[in-house]
């Protein structure tokens, strides 16, 4: 059984401290999630410690948060000069203090990843952010290829399945339109006796 973290979703948790870790806590209840994911450092440390000390456990996130990527010039590498790399060290020894059992490092270029990962006693999970991080994770749509508009530099494609995907739907659209799909080897058969009796009935 994977260990399920649950991505909080934006102002799920940057409203208040209360409503933070009253919504942490039902994606545990709710959901059925082992931990939570936050993103961002800085002012959200205190409300990682707060759900922490409420007793439910959180991964960081740091560098390209997508939730507010707007804020940082959009969809870009984080860290790339050497004060920015130096904050993303910060705020990864901040997360860390309040209790982040893991940290998810995105867009980050691999030297700062690196050295990030050598001062932490937690775990790094990369996203972009090279090959010495703890562990690594893709999108899932990304890894299988279900998307071609957009791949971002670091996605690896381990198959290409969206023309798969899309000649299924079409066939699926086509034998619905055509009569052919449900066919009889897909309906229930109901015992011609009984069928017999049901329509004595009508």
């Amino acid at each position: 059984r994977a260990f399920l973290v649950g991505d909080m979703p934006f102002l799920s948790y940057q409203v208040s401290q209360e409503e933070a870790i009253r919504n942490a806590g039902r994606f545990l209840k709710e959901a059925g999630m082992d931990a939570v994911k936050l993103e961002g450092g800085g002012k959200n440390v205190q409300t990682v410690a707060a759900i922490v000390s409420a007793g439910v456990s959180v991964m960081g996130h740091i560098g390209l948060t997508p939730q507010t990527a707007t804020q940082f010039g959009g969809y870009k590498v984080q860290g790339k000069s050497a004060e920015a790399a130096f904050r993303l060290l910060q705020d990864a020894l901040a997360l860390q203090e309040a209790g982040c059992f893991a940290l998810v490092l995105e867009a980050v270029p691999a030297r700062v990843a690196e050295v990030i990962s050598d001062k932490l006693t937690i775990p790094t999970i990369g996203i972009g952010a090279g090959p010495n991080c703890d562990g690594q994770v893709l999108v899932f749509h990304d890894l299988l290829g279900m998307f071609d508009q957009f791949t971002p530099k670091f996605v690896k494609q381990f198959a290409n399945l969206e023309p798969v995907i899309i000649e299924a739907l079409s066939q699926f659209c086509r034998e619905v339109q055509d009569g052919l799909f449900p066919g009889e080897e897909h309906s229930f058969k109901m015992p011609t006796r009984e069928y017999q009796k049901f329509l004595k009935r009508l």
